[in-house]
């Protein structure tokens, strides 16, 4: 029986799963928002909201401790001058789980993990400017293969000329 055994092992050696964690956080602290499997991300959750405590705490030792755990200063530098800023406020629950279904070929759970107070990127483009943007890729295909044998050409002339 797995009473009181907290440690979601993800089929991996101790020093692997560190590791994996670790740049799992990391990767979320750059890019706001990673895809991974469901358990993956609940494994990850604790760490990143632990690594959040500390920069709300800014002290030397907290940011030596989450340097400790992640081993990369650019990502602790954004946690402690970005992140954790943000969540000042917020007494836990730096992040949230989205589910998106099985992937295709493993059918393996898959899920978002990003920060609840992450800024909103939004991307308003109407559909049909998607269409022109295809219609013009398409033109500019076809641009592109009549100047290249445009430029052909122009070799095989000028080789003509010196003879």
């Amino acid at each position: 029986m797995r009473h009181q055994k907290k440690t979601v092992k993800l089929g991996r050696t101790a020093a692997h799963r560190k590791a994996l964690l670790a740049n799992q956080v990391c990767s979320l602290i750059e890019h706001q928002r990673i895809r991974t499997t469901l358990a993956k991300a609940k494994a990850v959750r604790p760490l990143a909201e632990k690594m959040v405590t500390l920069g709300k705490k800014g002290s030397l030792h907290a940011r030596r401790t989450a340097l400790a755990v992640l081993r990369q200063k650019g990502a602790v530098k954004k946690l402690f001058d970005d992140i954790a800023p943000r969540s000042a406020e917020r007494k836990g629950g730096y992040t949230r789980i989205i589910n998106l279904g099985q992937r295709r070929s493993d059918a393996a759970p898959i899920a978002f993990l990003e920060w609840v107070d992450a800024p909103q990127v939004s991307h308003e483009e109407p559909a049909s400017s998607d269409k022109d943007r295809k219609g013009k890729e398409t033109k500019g295909k076809a641009e592109s293969k009549t100047s290249r044998k445009g430029k052909k050409a122009e070799p095989n002339d000028k080789k003509t000329g010196d003879e």
